[in-house]
């Protein structure tokens, strides 16, 4: 769910970007007190996500403006569907909705894509999770889009869990030296994941106690391989070049987990539009 604490504070900054010195073509042209109905309608296919933070944009503007809602987030939505009408004060309504789209057009493409894939893996165990690779100011919303299309969401941020990658591992002189140190500093709380590339790698992250192990651009035949030496021993994270040509075949390795920057780095927007 949103907790609107935290998408208010983010909303805020995106209405200030928006609207530094105000509308200067709106406040022009349409008077405050003029009354109008808006609709925001589906131009494709898809699964809607962000109905309420379109909402939140509005009455941030203007706590005055009404709205009915015919859909609710993760619902699948057909091109021509009436999604929500609004109500209100029509120079907020013209000062709110380019943020407003913005944020819903693109939650529902994350979701959208989300749901595809999702549907691609069913029946095998492997789940879909998100990454980092988000754009700044946009994490929150990205992950929750993630979730609403049916993935998993990964770390938030970088205290959110703990991620050995290639880079640490060279740091500290390998993979031994890194979970050592790691795993005698850690909480009994978090899991310790950390980024392989080899079987070899492999084998050294089960023997110094990796809880989560990162199988990073492996081949299919060796996430079969790693999936058969762990043998339930840690979490396999797939991660690398992973997209719906192949999403099947990783699933079917027996992985535990499937990560893929794409479903937030390289979202297609849903195609959304706000008529009067």
């Amino acid at each position: 769910m949103i907790d609107r604490l935290i998408a208010q504070r983010l909303i805020d900054s995106y209405l200030l970007e928006d609207l530094t010195w105000g509308d200067i073509t709106t406040d022009m042209l349409v008077p405050k007190g003029t009354k109008s109905k808006g609709y925001v309608y589906a131009k494709n296919d898809g699964i809607i996500a962000g109905i309420d933070v379109f909402l939140m944009v509005f009455n941030t503007i203007d706590s005055d403006i009404e709205y009915k809602k015919y859909f609710k987030d993760g619902e699948a939505i057909k091109k021509g569907d009436l999604i929500l009408e609004t109500y209100g004060d029509l120079n907020s309504c013209l000062k709110a909705e380019r943020v407003a789209l913005n944020l819903i057009q693109r939650m529902s493409g994350i979701a959208t894509y989300v749901k595809k894939l999702s549907d691609m893996i069913k029946g095998t165990n492997a789940r879909l999770t998100d990454t980092r690779k988000t754009m700044p100011g946009l994490r929150y919303f990205d992950k929750y889009a993630v979730s609403v299309g049916g993935g998993v969401n990964h770390r938030y941020n970088l205290s959110d869990g703990i991620l050995i990658k290639d880079n640490h591992i060279k740091a500290v002189g390998g993979i031994k030296n890194a979970l050592t140190k790691i795993k005698g500093e850690v909480s009994h709380t978090k899991k310790v994941e950390i980024e392989v590339e080899t079987i070899h790698e492999l084998k050294e992250a089960l023997k110094y106690g990796a809880d989560i192990i990162m199988l990073d651009n492996m081949t299919i035949d060796m996430m079969k391989e790693a999936v058969e030496i762990t043998n339930g021993r840690a979490i396999l994270e797939a991660s690398g070049n992973i997209n719906e040509s192949n999403i099947l075949d990783v699933a079917k390795t027996g992985v535990d987990i499937i990560s893929i920057g794409a479903i937030t780095h390289s979202v297609k927007a849903l195609d959304i539009s706000y008529n009067l």
